[in-house]
């Protein structure tokens, strides 16, 4: 719905995405450097395409007969020089007082903020000035699950749809759990996180969600257990489980046959209706109620 003149982003969507009758699988990035269709630009260097990218997902996912969606959440503006009227208005700007200052658009301060340290190393010798323009309704990575979920994933006609979310991936999935609460539930058979940085009381999620995420919800987190070993948690939210790998940029990689197999006890269970168990052991901590 972008205009000619507006900035624009882009996802990835395999051909049977939007009209795939059976199942849909969503693949959502941490945040950072990393772009559509990665999950570390360490690995992708130093090791290899599988463990750095979701090529292996796809490729799975494909063959089990899912449609895939690639999100982009970190595409969040364009880069564009500044005329001279411009610069010179920055620098009055600069002057602001504080309380005036304070007042600006929140999520692209966070935005930003996010973004200093790895935007240096993009282009360090850069001599002109640029300003950022942000993309319509994707100013953040929230934003973008949000309306990647209104635009594409709700509209398909997938009985059970899937998500992966890495690191920063798992917070923008609770975020538009706490904003599509609803449409969530009765859409999304089950998703697996990798070393999510969710917190289930910073973004004040709900009981009703807490309870959706206990019962439909996995995430591999780094540790020196055994792959699929039951990790004990603080949070009333999803098991967790050891990703097999105490290197945070890997586990989506380690985890990477448990999380198919997960999603197909997942739909077993939706059709028998009960629910799947994604741990070895069963010694998960029962959370009290606030």
């Amino acid at each position: 719905d972008a205009l000619e003149t507006e900035p624009k982003s882009f996802i990835f969507m395999s051909e049977d995405a939007l009209v795939n009758p059976d199942k849909l699988l969503v693949l959502i990035h941490g945040n950072g450097v990393v772009r559509a269709g990665q999950w570390a630009r360490r690995l992708i260097i130093n090791e290899d395409l599988d463990s750095g990218t979701q090529i292996p997902y796809i490729k799975r996912a494909i063959e089990e007969g899912y449609g895939v969606i690639v999100l982009n959440p970190n595409e969040n503006y364009i880069e564009v020089e500044k005329t001279k009227a411009q610069i010179q208005l920055s620098s009055d700007i600069s002057d602001e007082p504080a309380e005036k200052r304070e007042r600006k658009d929140k999520i692209q301060k966070e935005t930003k903020k996010r973004r200093d340290f790895y935007e240096k190393y993009r282009n360090p010798q850069k001599e002109k000035e640029t300003m950022q323009i942000y993309i319509r309704d994707n100013g953040s990575p929230e934003e973008h699950a949000i309306y990647v979920w209104d635009h594409f994933i709700s509209q398909s006609a997938a009985e059970n749809v899937f998500f992966v979310a890495h690191s920063y991936g798992g917070l923008a999935f609770v975020e538009l759990m706490i904003q599509r609460e609803a449409e969530v539930k009765n859409r999304v058979t089950a998703v697996a996180l990798t070393d999510s940085v969710h917190n289930v009381w910073h973004q004040e999620v709900g009981k009703t969600i807490r309870e959706w995420m206990r019962e439909n919800c996995c995430n591999w987190v780094s540790s020196s257990e055994p792959l699929d070993t039951s990790v004990e948690s603080m949070l009333p939210d999803c098991p967790r489980v050891s990703a097999g790998t105490e290197r945070h940029e890997l586990t989506s990689w380690k985890s990477f046959p448990s999380v198919f197999k997960f999603f197909s006890e997942a739909v077993k269970a939706k059709n028998s209706l009960v629910k799947p168990t994604p741990t070895r052991r069963s010694n998960r901590i029962k959370y009290e109620e606030f």
